[in-house]
């Protein structure tokens, strides 16, 4: 049950995206630039901050556990770094909210400090498994202990000392390897994770942006504890997660011209660029630059005929967080979309696996979920209002995913549970009407 499931979307069928567009700035590397610059020796000024629920908690626990911060103001965060050894003790449970990447990042971070600490989240985050955290963080000499069903809360007693390991993840997980190579930061010797695939790599580039040795070689990722962090200014990019709403959006709606400002183009992130692009979208990438180590480029996106498409095994860890969003599109698209080696995608927020073949099928959409994954049958989209409104799950890329599906709708789109969205993109549906969708909020 959401806090907030009274809060819904009510958008309009039909319409197109067009215009210039600035999403927020990228929530994982928001999580991240507050970690490393609280842990970094000197001031720390970030620009871009996202000031969504989930990054806003990671400040939170930061600042409890001593650590002097200023904003954010319009994006723009001063941290001043307490140093490697200068966290402090929380007085309370350090609460993540909805979270996973604070509650998985923080819990490799905390393993190393001298104080205990204890790891909270909000009934959704409270579900979300942590065993893949705890075990290999146990094998570091970690004192980490979640509850019996492998869930929050985590409870981290402080150890004697930490030594690195050579680990091979058994899945491919961004946050898994972040929360390793944290955990190594305070370890005796090196540690060194193995990916099965490529991963979000931010934590690498924002350890070299403080001035961390971080080698890697292939797949493998190594670096040995006890070195230091250095202030630094960070720029933070906006957030493809965010943008892939709009790339598809204006994919799919006829008439649509739309241009998305400094949007972040990772390459191990530019899964839903490759995977629309393979489906016939027109989406060009212009004026490449860098901006605090990352790349990015203004993205524009034109409406196309999509057709439906296998979706490749090493794409899936590249589009993670965007398939919800993809759904949509395959819906949209000419034939069959198929999607498998995705079982992450059922531990999310929701099991965006089957809440999205629900919601489709609740629109008219031939979907049928599958173990690891699921099967799309393009169509034309119905309408669902009332006792027949799309549950979001309190999943914010559900929430916004059915949203954009309006514009290729026959009727209004009702969408339910919709209060997590301010968790990664406060302001979307202001953002989204502004561009031409049809969509009106209701909060009580």
């Amino acid at each position: 049950m959401s806090a907030r499931p009274d809060h819904r979307f009510f958008v309009a069928p039909g319409g197109s995206l067009r215009g210039y567009l600035r999403v927020p700035g990228d929530k994982s590397i928001s999580h991240r630039a507050i970690m490393l610059a609280s842990l970094a020796e000197g001031q720390t000024q970030i620009s871009g901050f996202l000031e969504g629920a989930d990054s806003l908690a990671t400040l939170a626990a930061f600042r409890a556990m001593g650590v002097p911060i200023e904003g954010p103001k319009d994006g723009e965060v001063i941290v001043e770094g307490v140093g490697m050894q200068g966290l402090q003790a929380p007085s309370g449970p350090l609460d993540m909210g909805n979270s996973g990447t604070a509650m998985r990042l923080l819990a490799g971070l905390l393993a190393g400090q001298r104080f205990p600490a204890t790891l909270i989240g909000d009934e959704s985050l409270s579900r979300r498994p942590m065993r893949r955290v705890v075990e290999p963080l146990t094998q570091m000499g970690a004192c980490i202990q979640a509850s019996p069903s492998g869930t929050a809360p985590l409870l981290i007693e402080p150890t004697d000392a930490l030594h690195g390991i050579e680990y091979r993840l058994p899945m491919a997980s961004a946050q898994v390897k972040s929360c390793l190579m944290l955990a190594g930061l305070y370890a005796q010797g090196e540690t060194c994770i193995h990916e099965p695939e490529p991963t979000r790599d931010h934590t690498e580039r924002m350890l070299t942006a403080f001035g961390y040795p971080v080698r890697r070689q292939g797949l493998k990722v190594c670096l040995t504890g006890g070195g230091r962090l250095r202030s630094c200014r960070l720029q933070i990019p906006t957030d493809i997660s965010s943008a892939a709403f709009f790339l598809v959006g204006a994919s799919i709606a006829p008439g649509s011209d739309l241009l998305l400002e400094e949007v972040g183009i990772n390459p191990t992130r530019v899964g839903v660029i490759n995977l629309l692009r393979a489906m016939g979208a027109d989406i060009e990438l212009l004026d490449r630059r860098m901006a605090g180590g990352e790349p990015v480029a203004d993205i524009r996106v034109k409406a196309a005929p999509l057709h439906g498409i296998e979706i490749p095994a090493h794409q899936v860890p590249l589009a993670i967080d965007e398939f919800p969003a993809l759904f949509i599109a395959a819906a949209c698209a000419q034939g069959e979309t198929v999607l498998r080696g995705a079982a992450e995608l059922r531990v999310k927020e929701s099991d965006r696996i089957q809440v999205m073949a629900d919601g489709l099928n609740r629109l008219g959409i031939k979907a049928e979920s599958l173990a690891d994954g699921i099967r799309i049958q393009g169509g034309q989209f119905g309408s669902a209002t009332a006792d027949q409104a799309i549950d979001a799950h309190g999943d914010h890329r559900i929430a916004m995913s059915f949203a954009i599906a309006a514009l290729r709708a026959q009727g209004p789109i009702e969408i339910r549970d919709c209060a997590n969205v301010e968790t990664s993109f406060p302001g979307f549906a202001q953002l989204a009407a502004r561009a031409g969708l049809g969509i009106e909020e209701q909060r009580q």
